[in-house]
């Protein structure tokens, strides 16, 4: 079979391997790697299921003289001289689909090397009865099972404002990090961008009720993590409270190190059916998706997605404990046939509070109820008993699970999106709060900052 499509080298993990010699094997056959750098890798007689999957080989080596090696006319292959290691094991998994180019990995005294645009060539050195049919054990947004999905066709955590994480802030949504929200498994972090003497902050209504540091900052833990994790697709809703132009926030965006990593779709609006899966997101390393709610235009800016032509919401700000999954925004979307098949969808489930004082009203995430709301069970108010209702009626669940304070309680809104995607969440949630807000009975509301501000904030 030759390698045609985009083949890239997902993982390495070596103890000391030769560069263009040794033995790769899976459970059925043996795979001799010979040769120098090609554009494209030939492994005769090997099968693979499909796109997106990987296949893991153990490649052993032997102390090779090759002082007869030619040059590659690959810009990063070893010249002549090169001389393998003494003998020992290594593993590598190949995740596979289409796309554009071709990477490969040498893997030399147990350093890993990633040469762009080459891959080693192939043949067997034995022979088989059987054709190697290998399973993907490479999680893609932290399921194998995803890797074949499309990006519209998964449920995933949504942390609502998830840059507000002060301590003591009555206006935070968040107890973690950025970075801990991405480690816990949280897949969408959206944020209000308020445009302050020409620079972006992530602040909730105005900068002195609470500001969380320039928007751009933020980007940057953001693309630090991604930067770390090959294998997952983060999503960035911007909320544009100060409707400003798109291109005022392309600057940050190429500034914070997200640049190499954004998603520019082929065509938009996209449709539901025609999105990637995400192990073709990964291949191109286009992993980062951003969604802007207002002021988006795709004909300027292609990476900053209009997210009401491609997501639709249910009540935003709910302070009914009902959780209703109607469609709310964007309201010119009428027709419900299309909403259903064409769009993807966000369900808000963060419950809020009024609170009046003096003439003033506004909202406050209601952390009284938070265990409830967040829970994974079928009773009034639960996230589990939302997500129930919204498959029934529109015949699938929502994208995207909104929530404020995911930890709460102990990993159950991953819980209920695993049930969403027909997986199993066993793992341990969540990660120690250090620059957050303190939990439980121990948070503490600054009411008689907001009073004094007269702020409504949702």
């Amino acid at each position: 079979m030759r390698c045609t499509r985009l083949c890239l080298v997902a993982l390495a993990a070596a103890t000391a391997s030769a560069q263009g010699s040794g033995i790769a094997t899976n459970t059925q056959q043996f795979t001799t790697l010979t040769g120098s750098l090609t554009s494209s890798v030939t492994v005769v007689g090997t099968s693979y299921n499909s796109n997106g999957e990987t296949v893991t080989f153990t490649r052993t080596s032997q102390l090779v003289n090759q002082a007869q090696q030619t040059s590659s006319s690959s810009s990063g292959s070893p010249g002549t001289g090169a001389t393998t290691s003494p003998g020992s094991t290594s593993t590598v998994t190949l995740l596979l689909g289409g796309g554009v180019g071709v990477q490969t990995i040498s893997i030399i005294n147990g350093t890993s090397t990633v040469y762009p645009n080459a891959t080693a060539s192939a043949t067997r050195s034995t022979t088989t009865s059987s054709s190697a049919q290998p399973t993907n054990t490479q999680p893609c947004n932290g399921w194998p099972e995803f890797c074949s999905r499309k990006y519209s066709n998964i449920t995933q955590v949504a942390a609502h404002n998830a840059f507000f994480t002060l301590r003591g802030n009555a206006a935070s949504n968040q107890e973690y990090s950025v970075t801990q929200q991405l480690n816990d498994g949280v897949r969408m972090l959206t944020g209000e961008a308020q445009y302050v003497n020409n620079t972006f902050y992530s602040c909730h209504t105005s900068c002195d009720l609470l500001n969380a540091g320039t928007l751009e900052s933020g980007y940057q833990e953001v693309a630090a993590w991604v930067r770390t994790h090959p294998y997952d697709v983060v999503t960035l809703l911007i909320v544009n409270s100060d409707f400003r132009p798109v291109e005022d926030f392309v600057p940050l965006i190429q500034n914070s190190g997200l640049a190499p990593y954004l998603y520019t779709p082929p065509t938009f609006p996209l449709r539901r059916p025609a999105w990637p899966t995400l192990s073709e997101m990964i291949l191109s390393q286009q992993r980062v998706v951003v969604f802007m709610d207002y002021n988006a235009n795709q004909t300027s800016v292609p990476y900053i997605l209009d997210e009401f032509r491609h997501i639709w919401e249910t009540p935003f700000s709910p302070q009914d404990v009902n959780f209703p999954c109607d469609l709310e925004r964007p309201p010119q979307l009428q027709n419900l046939t299309e909403a259903r098949e064409e769009f993807m969808y966000l369900a808000n489930h963060n419950l809020n509070t009024a609170v009046s004082f003096a003439g003033t009203s506004f909202l406050i995430p209601n952390t009284a109820s938070i265990n409830n709301t967040n829970a994974a069970g079928n009773e009034t108010g639960m996230l589990g008993a939302m997500d129930d209702q919204c498959e029934r009626q529109w015949g699938k669940s929502p994208n995207w699970l909104l929530v404020d304070f995911y930890d709460r309680v102990a990993g159950s809104v991953f819980q209920v999106a695993a049930k969403a995607n027909g997986v199993t969440y066993d793992r341990q949630c969540c990660g120690y709060a250090t620059s957050a807000g303190t939990k439980g009975k121990e948070a503490v509301w600054v009411l008689p900052l907001l009073v004094m501000l007269g702020m409504v904030f949702v």
